[in-house]
């Protein structure tokens, strides 16, 4: 069976569990109710070959409704196809239930969309935030909030004000010099 053949039959299988399949440039895309997402992911690793999981990521569809997606890239080293799984969250739940439990590679992904968006993983053994620290009231990769950032008010922890985004302390400045010299540490005075 090849890959084609496999996402071929993948739609068949899944019935009304899919709601849309989306072929771009060679990629498929299944769309699926987040309450089939546990059902699905299963199936896609136990009966299908998906024994994979490359990615999940969110998106902030803010100003409309269902405002969140998310996308979870599978990969079939059997058969080596990728498929995507897309499935809206409203922003009144935001919450959907984890893949942790089917491939474990799900928790640290989890834990960085719950994170950075704010959306929960019902099941999750360890959902706590992995990249701000811990009473962090903002969700960053959310569209309201303001690209210069917000003040913190633990300046041990982090900026105690908006951190500049032009020629900042991880900006490279660009010039005729080679990676390395316009690198920010190269920029960093020489220590006695």
């Amino acid at each position: 069976m090849t890959g084609q053949e496999l996402l071929g039959s993948a739609a068949e299988l899944l019935g009304k569990k899919l709601l849309k399949r989306t072929e771009f440039r060679g990629e498929t895309t299944f769309t699926i109710s987040s309450n089939d997402l546990h059902e699905v992911a299963r199936f896609c690793r136990d009966e299908l070959s998906f024994d994979y999981l490359l990615d999940i990521t969110s998106i902030d569809n803010f100003g409309e409704e269902p405002r969140f997606e998310i996308v979870y890239e599978l990969y079939s080293m059997t058969f080596a196809v990728h498929l995507r799984l897309k499935l809206s969250v409203p922003e009144e739940t935001s919450e959907v239930a984890t893949v942790s439990d089917i491939w474990a590679t799900a928790n640290w992904h989890e834990r960085e969309v719950y994170d950075m968006m704010g959306i929960r993983f019902a099941g999750h053994p360890d959902l706590r935030r992995i990249l701000m620290w811990d009473g962090y009231p903002y969700f960053p990769l959310r569209k309201e909030f303001p690209i210069e950032g917000l003040p913190s008010d633990m300046p041990d922890v982090a900026f105690s004000g908006s951190a500049p985004m032009e020629g900042g302390p991880f900006v490279t400045v660009p010039s005729t010099a080679t990676t390395k010299d316009r690198e920010p540490r190269a920029r960093r005075p020489a220590e006695p």
